[in-house]
């Protein structure tokens, strides 16, 4: 690159950094697309580009000054092969397979991503240009990094809005059937314990004794039951809102909180693993307590959790807790997150993987189990990066 390729190659990072900060304030996908069908144009001098969408492994055009192709359309071999491999792509049009018209000479397909998903593509064609070169190639990638990191960011914005809109609605649910089973349904079976230990009172047969004290019993164990189920609402309705929060050091208290009152459990824990930031709100920490006391509470003798950290994609993180115990029992598997499931030899009340998922929901995020690699359960809780 000679003297003058590098003034011109600073010159358009200068003015790359500036659309960078334009990228920020994007608040929609179409956007981040307008602005850089805008940026190429400008910058490049290149009056065929499109901007490739890219979600789930499916391509869309997004935008596009080539009057050919319009958004929806399914884009070309170059734009599938750069979201395919992650890597840029130059084609001095030996075929003209991809070429939207006749007279192209050259195309520069240029993927966007955030650690390892690719977002969109900038596809840039030119009849004029031979072959795109590194004056071209490095200030699109940067183009093109920031137009992914501005998508990812929309994305995982939208993403919360969904779980915030989703909870409102959960909420006014759950507080209806709150005031239905604390008020109608508790009513009636305080009235119904205290009739039969009338009745019982007054029965001198020790078989009728013995079915109006199974009634009773009944009776008060389920009141206890709902005033459960409604301090369980209450804590969710008492949460605000989702907001940013520092993984590694509540991730730190809960192991050394956890180890200090189960002597059989020990957690194998890097903390570097966990330098996140994610929204979440006040009762995280109570997430990964349950889980890690189950592991505890529900194994015979030691036992070691695996506490570990991956990027499920750009917009969120999964903390793992992987065990060496005796597994899911499969009589519960399906049902292991329900409000009051639990095992036939379980002695406790079944909602502490409820509460964890009622929990993680609320926050945007999910959790799921599966069988970990030392024959044990693993539990993977997912929340969005913010």
């Amino acid at each position: 690159m000679g003297t003058d390729e590098h003034s011109e190659f600073a010159e358009r990072v200068a003015d790359l950094n500036k659309y960078g900060r334009a990228f920020n304030q994007c608040e929609s996908v179409d956007e981040v697309v307008s602005l850089t069908l805008e940026a190429v144009t400008i910058l490049f001098e290149l009056g065929d580009v499109t901007v490739v969408k890219v979600r789930d492994g499916d391509l869309q055009v997004a935008g596009s000054t080539n009057p050919r192709l319009s958004a929806g359309d399914s884009p070309g071999a170059v734009a599938r092969e750069a979201a395919e491999t992650g890597q840029t792509v130059v084609d001095e049009m030996t075929s003209e397979a991809d070429a939207s018209d006749a007279g192209t000479t050259a195309v520069l397909a240029v993927p966007g991503a955030v650690v390892d998903e690719v977002t969109l593509v900038v596809v840039a064609r030119s009849t004029a240009v031979e072959s795109f070169g590194e004056e071209y190639v490095r200030p699109m990638e940067i183009l093109a990094a920031h137009g992914a990191t501005a998508v990812g960011n929309i994305r995982s914005r939208e993403r919360l809005e969904r779980a915030r809109q989703d909870l409102a609605t959960r909420k006014e649910m759950v507080e209806m059937y709150d005031r239905l089973l604390r008020h109608d349904i508790g009513n009636d079976l305080q009235v119904i314990a205290g009739f039969a230990e009338a009745v019982g009172n007054q029965v001198e047969d020790d078989q009728t004794a013995e079915y109006v004290d199974k009634i009773v019993r009944s009776a008060r164990n389920s009141a206890d039951l709902i005033e459960r189920v409604g301090d369980l609402v209450s804590t969710l309705e008492q949460q605000r809102e989702p907001e940013a929060r520092e993984l590694r050091p509540l991730l730190a208290d809960t192991v050394a909180d956890i180890e200090a009152q189960y002597e059989s459990l020990t957690v194998e824990f890097d903390p570097a693993e966990f330098d996140y930031r994610v929204y979440a709100g006040d009762l995280l920490d109570s997430v990964f307590t349950n889980v890690l006391s189950n592991a505890a509470v529900h194994n015979d003798g030691a036992v070691t959790v695996d506490l570990y950290a991956a990027e499920r994609d750009t917009g969120s993180v999964v903390v793992g807790m992987a065990d060496d115990g005796d597994g899911i029992d499969p009589g519960v598997r399906e049902d292991l997150f329900e409000m009051g499931a639990k095992g036939p030899d379980s002695e406790g009340t079944g909602f502490g993987l409820g509460f964890v998922r009622a929990l993680t929901e609320s926050y945007g995020g999910s959790v799921d189990v599966r069988d970990s690699d030392a024959g044990g359960a693993d539990f993977r809780v997912t929340l969005d990066r913010a």
